[in-house]
């Protein structure tokens, strides 16, 4: 691990930065509230896989995934730092087959066994969690959703069912009756299924962050308009809002970053990233808190760039991490497989490498050590990224290594963009005012970093717009790569 304070020394250089910074800090920073401590010891902004690569592995094709702070799979693998509760892993889920409509565990919350399916539950958090130590507990529950109005097109059935439950009870209620009734049956019922079964996760295993895959959800999906913005509709915002106890009941929030392949050379692309990748002011209730946020992003090898974006957004924004999410009918043949071990040497890793480092650099160059780095304006095209005219990442010794000079000629700017976000209660946040500037390098370096570990502390490069699709370019046609 490099230090600054033990490979450089001060200069007078560095007074009109810090003093850029103060202004900068009386007009911002105490507006911002705390944010989550990292979910790896230092570092601020962790990127984990999540996709089986067993067909690889066994056609002895050797994917580098050494690039991640964490490597994980969807199977039902115990043990794992992130571990993924789908419907048939945690509890007695009630849902209908969408195929043959054939109803599990009562089908609808209200008609469910929710004292059995706990105590199911409990038995599949000590079989799949077995030990209580740090990582992630992510339930994917999608089959309905706990507010009655968003259970829509092949949803409806749940709004069906519970009003059939009700009229089957008292065939004389009218429909309107009959549907309220049921709406509130519901809504109550998914509640407590959702809200029991994640506190009896915290309970058993307190060291996992818990939360519900998709959650919250934006529904930005209007991207056809001419003036989209990204923006939750003002619907779905209040919507979310009624979701007061779901935040609440979790202590991670894994909202989804999926981009449309449609949006894949869209420009709307980041808009589209950038609204669910940190909660915004239709959910006020969780920017007051210090829940940490993990964007979802689905791995599409044969749309590079959108893996690049989303990852980027979710830094810029102050996530606490990404999770880069496979299916293995993405990786199931030798040419998928030797596609994306390329996908990862020459351009996955350097961009992980580039971004993980540039976010702990910002956070021990503004915040000590002890917080992120976030946008001050969040529709900015800003990215914490590495300047590709002074760095190059490298790989040596089996690991990723940024080697280059830094300069000045960005801090300025740097200070103003980023704010730095403390971190929560248990952390402290102490005055970034008082940094030691000499923490800002000002000579070659070569700071190695592997998963579970620090990456390098490097110098922040200011990308404006387009500044991640140039760095991509230039990384395709370096030889030193």
């Amino acid at each position: 691990m490099c230090h600054f304070s033990q490979s450089c020394g001060g200069s007078s250089i560095y007074l009109s930065i810090l003093i850029i910074c103060l202004s900068c800090y009386f007009n911002n920073a105490s507006s911002q509230p705390p944010t989550a401590a990292p979910l790896i010891k230092d570092t601020p902004f962790a990127i984990i896989w999540n996709a089986p690569v067993d067909v690889c592995k066994n056609l002895k094709i050797g994917l580098d995934l050494s690039a991640f702070q964490a490597v994980t799979t969807p199977a039902s693998v115990p043990n794992q730092f992130l571990f993924l509760f789908y419907t048939d892993r945690l509890g007695l889920y009630p849902y209908v087959d969408p195929a043959t409509k054939q109803e599990y565990n009562g089908g609808i919350p209200q008609k469910a066994p929710l004292k059995a399916s706990l105590k199911k539950a409990t038995s599949d958090i000590a079989k799949y969690i077995p030990n209580s130590t740090p990582g992630l507990a992510v339930i994917d529950w999608e089959s309905w959703r706990p507010l009655w109005v968003r259970n829509w097109d092949a949803k409806q059935i749940y709004r069906k069912l519970s009003i059939d439950s009700v009229l089957a009870q008292n065939s004389s209620l009218s429909t309107s009756m009959a549907t309220n009734i049921a709406k509130e049956r519901f809504q109550t019922a998914a509640r407590d299924y959702m809200e029991d079964t994640i506190q009896l996760g915290i309970e058993q295993r307190p060291e996992q962050l818990w939360g519900f895959y998709l959650y919250p959800e934006c529904y930005n999906f209007n991207w056809n308009f001419p003036d989209y913005t990204g923006n939750c509709p003002p619907t779905e915002e209040a919507r979310n809002n009624e979701l007061l106890w779901l935040w609440e009941s979790s202590t991670a929030l894994f909202p989804s970053a999926y981009l449309p392949l449609t949006l894949k050379d869209d420009p709307k692309a980041a808009l589209f990233v950038r609204e669910p990748s940190v909660p915004g002011p239709g959910e006020i209730a969780v920017l007051e808190t210090d829940r940490p946020v993990c964007t979802y992003s689905q791995f599409t090898p044969c749309f590079q760039m959108i893996n690049i974006q989303t990852i980027g957004e979710s830094a810029a924004l102050g996530a606490s991490g990404a999770v880069l999410w496979g299916a293995s009918a993405s990786f199931n043949s030798k040419e998928s497989c030797e596609a994306l071990s390329a996908y990862l040497l020459t351009t996955l890793n350097p961009h992980i490498a580039n971004v993980t480092a540039a976010a702990k650099l910002c956070s021990t160059t503004l915040c000590q050590g002890n917080g992120r780095c976030i946008r001050k304006n969040p529709n900015s095209d800003d990215y914490l990224y590495l300047n590709s005219e002074n760095f190059s990442i490298q790989k040596r010794r089996g690991k990723y290594v940024a080697v280059g000079t830094p300069t000045t000629i960005y801090l300025p700017t740097v200070c103003c963009d980023w704010l730095g976000n403390g971190w929560g209660a248990e952390n402290e946040r102490s005055d970034w005012l008082s940094l030691s500037v000499v923490n800002i390098q000002s000579k070659g370096i070569s700071c190695p970093f592997s998963p579970i570990t620090a990456p390098p502390f490097l110098h922040l490069f200011r990308g404006g717009k387009g500044g991640v699709e140039k760095e991509e370019k230039e990384r395709r046609s370096s030889k030193s790569l």
